[in-house]
């Protein structure tokens, strides 16, 4: 039978024409990508709190407007016998203070001895030398090469005291270095473990490695264009682990889908070619509506509101753009080249052991139990994601700062040990001013009248205030440490009084003065406002698109709806995991983190757009088949059998492959990227057992024939069908 002609049919035949053209012409644009992104145009990434919504966003471009970019450091003078007025502790501190003085790129530095500024601890056994990197955060990581070194060398001089360095520069760049570290280990580690499950998927070595290495070359061109991409609209920093871990999944799916569709062609007869060509015209156009609809599905973080999302969704929707492309053209073009010769390298006994979970294996046995009892497989499969989920609704979330990073950076112990020598330097909110002149009597008095009110509300302010003034003298910092940690309860309520009785009754007095509160707690709270405004219009940007492809894909009004349903049960099952792993404290020994007791900000909106994204292209596969075969003339039960059990194989591969990649993320130091990992792998591990394994099934065996309801309105709809059944070819 002859397969129906479209695009994608016609980019296979194509590509097998011109197969070196369509390879060469790939390998030549991953290579010139990745010249141009990391050489000749490198990724420009957002700056900390640039841009942030709320009265914390407004903060920071005033900031910005009024103080020339610099980062503030430390350096820690410490010992257990000696105390800072010993000659020994001095000369340790005008050491180091000589050393820095005459660095390049250091500015401002500041001995503990010069006059009273609190660099002194109670004890008496700890000093803090203080200094500024002025530029911004770039050049600000290259000059604190310069001030380690020379801090270093003071260290090495002065053996009996403890001299280390700590700052805004110097734990960007060590977070920074780790997460290039753990960022390579992650590609290094993520590609056996993927090789290793294609080879049980696929039973040979060459057809295990074109998959990787589709996603590896997709990873990698993505990675490149975000350098000048991201001149247009920076980046977070963090896309690069996003674009890894999205584009290693899906570039290993369409390539799993379209092999698989191969494979299932030469079995039925086809000449190598024309088995490459129906696979094109049927799993290439199921490629293409999948990732289509991923990229919508993402598109929703634009709607987000916050420039993080907006440049996760650009990381994303380029990495499946760019693995849609190559599964595509050179895939087919890659196939044609080796024709029989993929199958090289088969692996003993390993397909005895893929039948064992096949169609006469494991999910034979689950599903026929499933539709034997739909009732209590559904009830009790959906009780089970609810009691999952139930944990989410005392979700604590926050931005996160130093309490995220891995405490084996020595840069993180000294951090600590300068909190615990100085409690002052710990959590602190501060008030942003602008005025013509911050100087101004009225200014000052309003400025002093809230240091003394702040002091009288001990419960959630401590310590001496610190208060800064541009050089322009419009602009003026008041930092104001607080007792909570930045992200409890306590910070919370520091910001409230500030925004609503002690600012207002102050600052807010004095005419012709702006005053905005800025802060941890504060951003927390302005991210979290602004996120949730903006969750109407995502969730309902995305649902509607996930509701308007299978309404026209299955011409049902059920199966949609169904559909939304079981993949907000899955996102609220996996919000509930996390809430148990990182709010509380029994998972820390097991993946390594201290708990912040709070989820990332943003990972809650983030996994609800790419699990529906990625979920999406497992469902269109699987009721595709399921319709075929009802539109066969089977019942609906025989035909959730049958479709189910067709596709268990390469659905449960390519979902092992996500976890598998996903999990990598969980090994990372960084909290926030862990969180993801964590998150990301547990949804995909529950839609595809209890979602797609028990409850779809189950609801589909309840509802019957009621599945593919249309009302007669809608019958103008078009019939689609993304992968027909495989047709014998013709003697």
């Amino acid at each position: 039978m002859q397969q129906p002609e479209n695009i994608t049919a016609r980019i296979g035949r194509w590509s097998v024409q011109h197969r070196k053209t369509a390879i060469l012409g790939w390998l030549t644009f991953v290579a010139v990508s990745m010249v141009i992104g990391f050489n000749l145009v490198p990724q420009k990434n957002i700056e900390p709190n640039a841009g942030g919504p709320g009265e914390s966003g407004q903060a920071a471009q005033v900031l910005d407007g009024g103080f020339d970019d610099k980062s503030a450091e430390q350096v820690l003078v410490q010992s257990k016998q000696l105390d800072a007025t010993d000659a020994q502790f001095k000369a340790g501190v005008d050491d180091v203070t000589g050393r820095l003085k005459e660095t390049e790129g250091v500015a401002n530095v500041v001995s503990p001895y010069d006059g009273d500024r609190g660099q002194i601890s109670a004890d008496g056994h700890s000093a803090l030398v203080t200094f500024e990197l002025p530029g911004d955060q770039k050049t600000a990581e290259e000059s604190v090469v310069n001030s380690l070194a020379a801090v270093e060398a003071a260290q090495k001089a002065n053996p009996e005291l403890r001299i280390e360095e700590a700052g805004d520069a110097s734990i960007s760049k060590a977070t920074r270095d780790k997460s290039n570290e753990e960022l390579g280990k992650s590609t290094f580690m993520s590609v056996p473990v993927t090789l290793i499950i294609l080879v049980f998927a696929f039973g040979a070595m060459v057809a295990a490695g074109i998959p990787v290495l589709l996603a590896l070359t997709s990873v990698g061109a993505t990675m490149g264009l975000l350098g000048p991409v991201s001149q247009i609209a920076p980046v977070d920093e963090s896309v690069m682990h996003v674009v890894l871990l999205v584009g290693m999944a899906v570039g290993v799916d369409y390539s799993l889908f379209y092999l698989k569709r191969q494979r299932e062609e030469r079995a039925a007869g086809r000449e190598t070619d024309a088995a490459i060509e129906a696979a094109a015209a049927t799993s290439g156009r199921a490629v293409l509506i999948s990732g289509l609809t991923v990229m919508v599905a993402m598109a929703g973080m634009y709607l987000g509101g916050i420039s993080n999302f907006a440049s996760f969704a650009t990381g994303t929707i380029m990495v499946v753009a760019v693995a849609v492309i190559g599964s595509l053209t050179v895939l087919p073009a890659l196939l044609s080249k080796l024709g029989d010769r993929v199958d090289r390298g088969r692996v003993p006994l390993v397909g005895r052991i893929k039948n064992r979970v096949g169609e006469a294996g494991l999910w034979s046995r689950v599903l026929d139990r499933v539709l034997r009892r739909p009732l209590v497989s559904a009830l009790v499969s959906a009780g089970l994601l609810v009691a999952l989920a139930v944990p989410a609704l005392g979700m604590q979330t926050s931005l996160g700062g130093t309490d995220d990073y891995s405490r084996d950076l020595e840069v993180m112990q000294t951090y600590d040990r300068i909190q615990a020598a100085f409690p002052s330097e710990g959590s602190s909110e501060m008030v942003v001013i602008k005025a013509d002149d911050v100087t101004s009597p009225e200014v000052v008095s309003a400025i002093d009248s809230l240091e003394t009110q702040a002091q009288q509300r001990q419960d959630l302010f401590e310590g001496q205030a610190t208060v800064e003034v541009s050089s322009d003298q419009t602009v003026a910092t008041v930092t104001l440490p607080t007792t909570g940690n930045g992200t409890d309860d306590l910070s919370n309520r520091a910001v409230d009084a500030l925004r609503d009785d002690l600012v207002p009754s102050t600052l807010g007095e004095v005419d012709g003065v702006e005053a905005y509160t800025a802060g941890e707690a504060a951003a927390t709270g302005d991210f979290n406002d602004a996120m949730i405004g903006n969750l109407p219009y995502v969730f309902g940007f995305v649902l509607s698109a996930a509701f308007l492809l299978l309404l026209v894909t299955f011409r049902s009004l059920v199966i949609p709806i169904k559909a939304i349903v079981l993949n907000l049960l899955s996102v609220a099952s996996a919000y509930g995991l996390l809430v148990l792993v990182f709010q509380n404290e029994w998972a820390e020994s097991l993946l390594g983190f201290e708990s912040n007791g709070a989820i990332a900000a943003w990972l809650p909106l983030f996994l609800f757009v790419i699990l529906f994204g990625l979920s999406m292209d497992y469902h269109v596969f699987i009721l595709t088949r399921v319709r075929e075969a009802f539109d066969r003339g089977m019942s609906t039960p025989d035909a959730v059998a049958h479709g189910i059990k067709s596709t268990a194989g390469v659905v449960t591969s390519a979902a092992i492959v996500m976890v598998a990649v996903f999990s990598m993320f969980a090994l990372t130091s960084e909290l926030q990227m862990k969180q993801m990992g964590v998150g990301l792998a547990a949804a995909v591990l529950i839609d595809a057992t209890i979602i797609r394994g028990v409850l779809l099934p189950a609801t589909m065996k309840l509802l019957g024939d009621w599945n593919w309801w249309l009302p007669r309105k809608l019958g103008w709809l078009p019939q689609v069908t993304v992968e027909p059944e495989v047709q014998p070819a013709q003697a």
